[in-house]
């Protein structure tokens, strides 16, 4: 579906709360985050009950409860050293990173520009980082066998956006009920699955050359 001249619903790409960073490790390590201490966590931060907060706050929690896939290596990073140090203990210290552009293009039908591979290596898979809905930057970061990334142009009707794409090339260990199968009627293992990454979300990929 992404080649270039071709027509896609592009998502939302924004994140919902965009304008946070992360907190000093030395303060983010004392910070309650778990589902058992969440109304702790609340209190801290004066989250309402069943507010928007109080829902971005648990579905956060839930995520980075879960627990990884087969070959999967996963976690959530609250502070920029944590968030280094995963990718050093995962990739090593010679990375690039990678991020989409901007925002152009959410809820539009778009065409698809120049597609090009920037980084194509199955056996080196590169870390993928999500920015998670939260008081403070939080990332779930994970690391999946065979996928590879794209850089994708996005014709939009404002401006032309340079979008990141990551494609997973083995979904066979992936939950049944995962959205994608769902969205795209086929099962784990019977197809490729590619997503943009949205705002405030990084790839680092090994430099191999």
């Amino acid at each position: 579906m992404v080649k270039e001249g071709g027509l896609i619903s592009v998502p939302d790409l924004r994140d919902p709360m965009a304008y946070k960073s992360f907190l000093p490790q030395s303060l983010a390590s004392r910070i309650p985050f778990s589902l058992s201490r969440i109304e702790d966590l609340k209190k801290i931060f004066s989250v309402m009950d069943e507010s928007n907060m109080d829902n971005y706050i648990q579905k956060t929690l839930k995520i980075c409860k879960k627990s990884p896939i087969q070959d999967e290596q996963s976690t959530c990073v609250t502070s920029s050293e944590v968030l280094i140090d995963f990718v050093v203990e995962t990739l090593g210290s010679d990375v690039s990173v990678w991020n989409t552009e901007s925002m152009a293009g959410s809820y539009e039908n778009v065409t698809i520009g120049a597609v090009k591979l920037i980084y194509g290596n199955l056996s080196e898979p590169p870390a993928l980082c999500h920015s998670e809905p939260f008081q403070f930057q939080v990332y779930y970061c994970h690391v999946l066998q065979k996928v590879k990334v794209y850089a994708v142009d996005i014709h939009a009707r404002k401006k032309v956006n340079h979008a990141i794409m990551a494609c997973h090339y083995d979904t066979s260990s992936w939950n049944p009920h995962h959205i994608a199968f769902k969205l795209l009627d086929f099962g784990p293992g019977l197809i490729e699955v590619c997503h943009w990454i949205n705002e405030n979300g990084v790839v680092w990929t090994k430099n191999l050359g």
